[in-house]
């Protein structure tokens, strides 16, 4: 987000309200409609008493550089008025402490409605969230499941089925007319009584008869075998429970007195109803379900839940994840083969045996010994791990090391390979293995968890049931599609239900948030998004595009805070804002439509939208001084591919979301280079070599969207070092001297010059039971952070509260005779940051913006002897077109001082400014993976294959 937000600003729950604004007195109501939504006098930080008429039911773009008042407008005020009306509806006890929130500055806003924030901050950190419970998807295929879902055995495979009373009452009105049934279950002697014992109990309960087909055809009478005229032996014995002779039109007498008679069999043989035909055919019903001698549970929603005891796996309580030995640590070289060496444990002179025999004995049962880990088939793969009966896995390694533990030497050898690792009972599945028991059209719910969503959108479409079954899962099925639709709509068809949530990136988490949403079907609403087409390839925006359309046609109204063209070529009506940021903005510039925008003289984004203004291509393309070569690239779904990444130029990576770029880069050459430079990080995905001109570069640096601070106190001055020169210039004032305040006395990070009750944060935090934390502010020192007698040191008239309350624009103007200060403020400028208070709480921050702070940081050193690669991950995220020439030029600023830039990034005008693209695609998902050009963006236009090559 572009804009700073105040804490009680910040949207804890999404608003949703009925009440409606109270009429006001004002003349200039009368000139809106009540198709509108109007604010009048918005004086939230830059805002200039702005009134704008916001149409209802439309698709509505608020557009305009970094800091010209977007946020402040559309997140600090309508979104902060929603959310208090809110509140009123609250109980009094939340009511005394959010009634003390600060209400939004602005003299009243008419027609709003409900309203629902959608930010670009990745929602949740719980390794228990998934994209499956975030769109609610996984929700609806529990139910699915647990209605109908049919339960297999393990043993046999055969289907388990329940019957009950009505299958037996429609069984016996299939048979033909006048056919003798007898109703008989199984004798059982209960409690080690005798036969004798049994049937007294039997005779007392008011049966009279059994059978015994191995002595008589005819039913025998208990009495007559209790009085020893008539044997049963040692035959098996069934009681008669009923006979009947099969009517024509049986009446409802008849109907009661079978429905009892099969009740009473099931109950006698605890489950159990035996129908016997005419003397011969014996039927079995069974109300049990059970087969193959187990008890099987009969499904339900919580049986599918791995986020309840009754569903989750006992062994690693529903998080997929056990510590135990770690696949990646035993074969850390996925690219040799077994006879190469790729098991690490198994090397050694004493423990290379167990590689021996398991290469002697491969060619029993085909294994390729020659053949990488990586290629290996799951059975093969499997096989290397479990063994089988003739030959030794990993595994039997491992319980033979378990076994040997109170050796020493054993024990370091399991730690070596200890990690945290896929949980062996439920293979990361997370579910009990009953519930995998469970299929729907042969396919158990673990399977679909892994499908990436295209893949579960054609299951589903070719999804065969029967027409009970379908009939059962009608309503299900319309929930399930249309967020499914969505989450293909929105481009996020290469994601799995089983992708853990906080793994996902702000862009992604917003577009989930907008299924979830969506599939809701709520109305007469008010939606506002901050930029969702972040992380989006053009391709994708423009069904990001359609996603929005649909959500207006519902009957909301769509507000997007957002820079992209295609958004603005589609909206209803674009509110402009302006004309530049912090100070010199916060006004409507312009608003209507895309042509009236591009025919307004007074429009920045106009100009830029009709060509009068562009991001230029530089003329010259820079020549490599050097390259890095990754080969053999095969982690997720990367084609063994192989790139050069060439030092001293721009070097952007494109392509479509979900084709591979981030697996490629962050997750590939990222760690491959820090491994290479002897830096601890994360485990490189699979790569066959690393090779190039690696001494001409000294280290690299992730320039990611991760905040530059967690801690309140942390700010983007403190950040790049430039607040130690202004509590030195503090310290040097002469009442500073005569007070004895030194430097530490103006930072609100240590004790002396702080606010004693806030602790130097500016305001006090009230934990809610119920609700998220409230801020207020400290009533101590309103706000300032210092004791009253270090505000009154003053430069030029200003305390250092002053300071750290003006932008970076306005601080760099006012210090323009503190020549070190000015210079340190400088680079935070350079990357289109003027408007960022120097005091801003670096929370507060988006993702794009604490990006901006990082190389303003790296800008600030000047020219330095190591040689650095910097890898920037989408550095547009919330730049205006204006702002992407000012980023641009820090680009460029870096590449002179000798290092080289590698970009991630779908924006079409930095794609055209690189020296060198490597795009990767054709498609998301399973679909991409492939290196379809590498060279100069001219060359890419003629690629037929790529999207965005057609967008260029």
């Amino acid at each position: 987000m572009a804009e700073k937000k105040t804490k009680a600003a910040r949207p804890a729950k999404a608003a949703r309200t009925k009440t409606a604004a109270a009429p006001v007195a004002d003349s200039s109501i009368h000139n809106t409609t009540e198709d509108s939504i109007f604010i009048k006098g918005a004086r939230m930080h830059n805002l200039k008493n702005v009134d704008v008429s916001i149409p209802r039911n439309k698709l509505v773009v608020v557009t305009g550089v970094s800091g010209s008042g977007k946020s402040s407008l559309t997140m600090d005020t309508l979104f902060a008025e929603g959310q208090r009306r809110y509140a009123e509806s609250l109980s009094a006890y939340a009511r005394q402490f959010l009634m003390r929130m600060d209400k939004p500055d602005v003299d009243h806003i008419h027609g709003i409605c409900p309203a629902i924030a959608i930010e670009q901050k990745v929602t949740t950190r719980t390794p228990r969230s998934t994209v499956g419970s975030m769109t609610e998807i996984y929700d609806y295929l529990r139910l699915l499941y647990a209605r109908i879902g049919k339960t297999f055995s393990p043993i046999s495979g055969r289907e388990v089925k329940k019957d009950t009373v009505t299958d037996v009452v429609d069984f016996v009105g299939t048979l033909p007319v006048g056919a003798k049934v007898q109703f008989i279950v199984p004798l059982v002697l209960r409690y080690k009584r005798t036969l004798e014992e049994e049937l007294n109990i039997l005779l007392q309960k008011g049966f009279s008869r059994i059978y015994v087909p191995a002595v008589d055809e005819r039913p025998l009478r208990i009495e007559d075998v209790l009085a020893g005229t008539v044997s049963a032996g040692k035959h098996k014995v069934y009681l008669l429970i009923d006979r009947i002779v099969v009517k024509e039109q049986p009446d409802e007498d008849d109907l009661h007195r079978l429905a009892d008679s099969i009740q009473t069999a099931f109950y006698e043989s605890e489950g159990e109803c035996h129908v016997e035909v005419n003397g011969k055919d014996i039927h079995t019903f069974n109300n049990r379900f059970e087969a193959d001698g187990m008890i099987f549970d009969e499904p339900t929603p919580n049986m599918f839940s791995f986020n309840n005891p009754y569903g989750a796996c006992p062994k690693c309580e529903g998080f997929g994840q056990v510590l135990g030995i770690d696949e990646d640590l035993v074969i850390p070289d996925k690219t040799l083969s077994i006879y190469d060496g790729a098991v690490a444990c198994w090397r050694g002179e004493k423990m290379s045996e167990w590689q021996q025999a398991f290469i002697r004995s491969a060619s029993r049962y085909d294994f390729p010994i020659h053949k990488p880990v990586a290629d290996l088939s799951a059975a093969e793969y499997e096989l290397l791990w479990r063994g089988n009966d003739r030959v030794n896995g990993i595994d039997d390694f491992f319980g033979m090391v378990e076994q040997n533990l109170y050796k020493v030497q054993y024990r370091v050898m399991q730690a070596r390979y200890r990690g945290r690792t896929t949980c062996p009972e439920c293979r990361g599945s997370r579910l009990r293995k009953e519930a995998l028991y469970v299929r729907v059209a042969g396919t158990p719910i673990a399977d679909l968890m892994v499908k990436p969503a295209d893949e579960l959108a054609v299951w589903l479409n070719d999804l065969r049931l029967s027409e009970h079954d379908a009939t059962i899962a009608k309503r299900i099925l319309i929930e399930v599609n249309q967020r499914m639709k969505t989450l293909l709509d929105v481009g996020l068809s290469y994601l799995t239900l089983s992708r853990l949530a906080n793994t996902l990136s702000g862009g992604e988490s917003q577009r989930i948030q907008l299924t979830k949403f969506l599939g809701s079907n709520l109305t007469d609403s008010l939606y506002i998004l901050d930029e969702p087409s972040i992380g989006l390839h053009s391709r994708d925006t423009e069904r990001l595009i359609g996603v929005l359309r649909s959500l207006r046609d519902l009957g909301n109204t769509v507000v997007v805070v957002e820079h992209d063209e295609m958004m603005m070529r589609d909206a209803d009506h674009i509110i402009d804002m302006g004309p530049l940021a912090s100070h010199l903005g916060g006004e409507v510039v312009a608003t209507g439509h895309y042509k009236e925008l591009m025919a307004n003289e007074a429009s920045l984004t106009g100009k830029y939208l009709s060509g009068t203004l562009s991001v230029k291509a530089p003329a010259i393309v820079r020549k490599p001084t050097g390259k890095i070569r990754i080969e053999g690239c095969r982690q997720n779904n990367l084609k063994n591919i192989s790139v050069d990444i060439p030092l001293n130029v721009l070097c952007v990576v494109t392509g479509v979301s979900g084709s591979g770029k981030t697996t490629l880069i962050k997750q590939t050459l990222y760690p491959a280079l820090m491994k290479h430079y002897g830096e601890g990080t994360d485990r490189p995905g699979i790569y066959k070599s690393l090779s190039g001109d690696l001494g001409n570069i000294a280290q690299v640096e992730m320039v990611d969207q991760n905040p530059i601070g967690k801690s309140s106190r942390s700010n983007p001055v403190t950040y790049i070092k430039a607040y130690d020169e202004i509590r030195k210039l503090y310290a040097r004032q002469p009442l500073a001297k005569i007070r004895g305040f030194e430097e530490k006395h103006f930072s609100f990070n240590t004790d002396g010059g702080r606010c004693d009750t806030c602790k130097g944060e500016g305001e006090v935090i009230v934990e809610m039971q119920f609700l998220a934390d409230v801020h207020l502010l400290c009533e101590s020192c309103k706000g300032k952070r210092f004791k009253e007698e270090v505000l009154e040191v003053t430069y030029r008239g200003k305390s250092v509260y002053d300071v750290l309350e003006m932008s970076v624009d306005q601080a760099i103007a006012f210090f323009a005779e503190e020549k070190k200060l000015a210079t340190a403020l400088q680079p935070l400028t350079d990357v289109g940051l003027g408007y960022v208070k120097l005091g801003q709480s670096s929370d507060t921050l988006s993702g794009g913006e604490a990006q901006r702070v990082k190389l303003a940081s790296f800008l600030g050193k000047g020219k330095a002897k190591d040689k650095v690669l910097f890898i920037f991950d989408e550095p547009t995220t919330g730049l205006h077109f204006h702002d992407i020439s000012k980023l641009l030029g820090s680009f460029d600023a870096l590449i002179e001082q000798g290092h080289s830039i590698l970009v991630i990034e779908h924006n079409t005008d930095v794609i055209k400014c690189a020296d060198h693209v490597i795009d990767i695609g054709p498609e998301g998902g399973i679909g991409g993976g492939y290196v379809l050009y590498e060279g100069p963006p001219a060359g890419l236009r003629k690629v037929k294959e790529s999207y965005t090559g057609k967008y260029l």
